[in-house]
């Protein structure tokens, strides 16, 4: 550690007690992840003090490299950075780990501790969202300053994540890694802890590829850092290898770091007990003389050895003053562009900004799909910010940006490529695209979807739910979204996915009716900058009259009376391409003098934000009989319609046939619906 430039012997104090802290923290409560911890402190605190550009004192700075801990179970790995770095943690929160109402809960969480840039512990998903944070960089780059020479730009900064074994098992990681191989994002750094240990032991039971060859034949940069003999980190080479990394911009960089979990518990080392229990008061005695600690103490931290690493603060903010003179310079130069990054950091959105929108007239009837592909150049023409493409879908999607060019590296020999296109490509690779869209959103400036088949949002669930849990505005696209697929048959045609995307806390779930509802919808999605998943059909759907309809913008509190008639005897609630055919009952009703209400319901959680008065108005309690209606399993449905409601619904798989023969020979007909209100009335 000599050789290091300006090391001292209170940095190797500092990892010491870092080491100590981990195994007290998981000790106190009693359960957590230690072992990973303790061998990951020099890891950590190198990459903190020596490499990673931050501001402590702002965790929003602009000019910041972001740090994503993608092996979340080893959460204190970070808050024990975020402590000596100066944050805003203290001993206290470590005191208090993985415990009611502490900052310093079980995994990472984003928007609950200062400095955490992701929620992480799903194993997979920071690498998987790391990508599309470099893809962010670059994207918002070509906004902002697209002539600056590469590594010059005010704009220019690296992604950093440290992962584990569990993380490089994970599919999903291996999609974005072989996607951020193919678009050059030499701003991605990762850092793979290879410590061969998982829940199960060693992990060559599952896992013996080469991790370093699959990374260069993804087109990575690949340093191989060995461990040291007694099983330690090797910092120097660590060290050199961070540094190799910031300086290659052309390819992503992967460290393949060795290292022994635990180290240097004497008996806890390189096993798996380490990785999820605590190491009980005795091995951690012993492992804190080893470490030239004092066996007595818990939780300790010498004031002087604190001060040394919150000198991080100090350097921080010189190179914040630094980028700060800088930025003045760069807002001088460019007003127009400084313009649009005050816009687009406060998250508003400019006067007129849907003015183009479409605006659909009856008597063409239009797939929901083709209506979305349209706005989604309305706005891309209003909206720089506004960005995105699909999982290889985008002529069934309608995802495509008109002269967007796509997204890709300027060595790219692919047609209309650029470095700062709007189309992004993101393969055949659902479950990336879902990783990759929250890292776009997390990184903060820009406002991307993506496309795939709504069958296939199984693929992307893990990122979709970790969207909704953060709150942050990414934008899921899910097409061809029932039996309407038609001759595609059961495996295409999504029949329990409504219930189970509205199952997800905190995701907004779409269908809208008809295509002035999908831009209705557009407008709410973007305004209101939550998770979103917008449904939408393959079939052409009628165009409603709003002459003889109510207005459109009640789709933007969900559910609204689409067309009434007086004295209702029931109602018949419907979503997507189903409301036409409520509509079609209700004619059917009224010719045998028969009363019933349509609503349109095409967003069950922004009706249940509204107040009660709205929702009574829009379903009459003293009207008993409600009837969804929904080519979908029921299951959520009864909340709404009680126990004197029927349910159309469809409680099997599919078949391969067209839509209008699927749809009558289960029951979504008028006939058959008819039948079924008056049986109960």
């Amino acid at each position: 550690m000599s050789s290091m430039e300006n090391w001292s012997e209170l940095d190797d104090r500092a990892i010491a007690y870092a080491r100590a802290l981990a195994a007290d923290a998981v000790q106190k409560v009693g359960n957590g992840h230690p072992g990973t911890a303790m061998s990951l402190a020099p890891v950590a605190y190198t990459l903190f003090q020596r490499h990673l550009v931050h501001d402590p004192a702002d965790s929003h700075w602009l000019g910041r490299d972001r740090f994503i801990l993608s092996c979340g179970h080893s959460s204190l790995t970070l808050y024990i950075q975020l402590y000596l770095s100066g944050y805003g943690l203290e001993l206290k929160d470590l005191q208090e780990f993985r415990t009611w109402g502490s900052l310093t809960p079980g995994h990472p969480e984003y928007g609950h501790t200062v400095g955490v840039e992701m929620t992480t512990g799903p194993l997979g998903q920071g690498v998987a969202t790391s990508v599309g944070m470099a893809m962010a960089a670059r994207y918002e780059r070509g906004l902002l300053d697209p002539h600056s020479a590469p590594g010059t730009s005010l704009f220019d900064h690296n992604i950093w994540v440290i992962c584990s074994d569990g993380d490089l098992q994970e599919g999903v990681s291996a999609e974005a890694s072989s996607l951020a191989g193919t678009q050059e994002l030499g701003a991605l750094n990762i850092i793979y802890d290879d410590n061969r240990i998982s829940i199960e032991g060693d992990t060559h039971n599952a896992f013996t590829e080469d991790v370093s060859a699959r990374y260069r034949a993804y087109g990575w940069h690949v340093i191989d850092v060995a461990a040291l003999d007694n099983g330690n980190v090797d910092l120097v080479a660590l060290d050199a290898a961070m540094a190799a990394a910031k300086n290659e911009r052309t390819k992503p960089s992967l460290i393949r770091m060795k290292s022994v979990i635990a180290w240097p518990a004497p008996k806890a080392q390189g096993t798996a007990g380490s990785h999820g229990s605590a190491l009980g008061e005795e091995e951690i005695a012993s492992t804190k003389i080893l470490l030239g600690l004092n066996p007595e103490e818990k939780f300790a931290m010498p004031s002087q050895v604190l001060e040394h690493a919150r000198l991080v603060k100090v350097r921080g903010a010189e190179k914040r003053i630094q980028w700060d003179a800088q930025f003045d310079e760069w807002q001088k130069i460019n007003p127009d562009k400084a313009q649009l990054l005050s816009r687009l950091r406060s998250k508003s959105l400019p006067q007129g900004w849907d003015s183009e929108f479409p605006e659909f007239s009856p008597g063409k009837d239009v797939a929901t799909r083709a209506a979305s592909g349209q706005v989604i150049n309305a706005i891309a023409k209003k909206l720089p910010e506004f960005w995105g493409g699909s999982a290889d879908l985008a002529g069934s999607n309608n995802t495509s940006i008109d002269g967007g060019l796509s997204f890709l590296p300027a060595t790219s020999e692919i047609k209309d490529a650029d470095p700062y296109g709007r189309i992004i490509h993101f393969g055949i690779r659902e479950h990336a695209m879902g990783s990759i869209l929250n890292g776009i959103a997390l990184h903060g400036l820009t406002r991307s979807f993506g496309g795939t088949f709504a069958v296939f949002s199984d693929y992307m669930r893990g990122a979709v739910r970790l969207a909704a849990l953060m709150n942050i505005p990414s934008t899921f696209i899910w097409t061809h979204d029932s039996i309407g697929v038609g001759e595609d048959g059961p495996t295409h045609q999504p029949i329990e996915h409504f219930a189970a995307l509205r199952a997800i806390p905190g995701l907004d779930v779409i269908r809208p009716a008809d295509a002035n509802e999908v831009a209705q919808c557009w407008r709410e999605i973007l305004t209101r900058g939550r998770a979103a998943g917008m449904l939408l059909s393959r079939q052409n759907l009628p165009v409603f009259d709003r002459n003889d309809c109510e207005a459109v913008t009640g789709a933007s509190r969900g559910a609204y009376i689409l067309k009434d008639m007086p004295n209702p005897q029931a109602i018949l609630i419907a979503t997507g391409s189903e409301v036409s055919l409520a509509i079609e009952v209700q004619k059917a009703l009224a010719t045998q003098d028969i009363s019933v209400r349509v609503v349109s319901a095409p967003c069950l959680e922004w009706f249940a934000e509204q107040d009660q008065a709205y929702r009574d108005s829009v379903l009459i309690p003293s009207v008993k009989l409600k009837v969804s209606i929904e080519v979908g399993i029921a299951q959520g449905w009864h909340q709404l319609i009680g126990d004197a409601g029927i349910a159309v619904s469809l409680e099997h798989y599919g078949a391969s046939a067209d839509a209008k023969r699927l749809f009558a020979e289960f029951g979504f007909s008028v006939d058959a619906i008819v039948a079924r209100v008056k049986a109960a009335l």
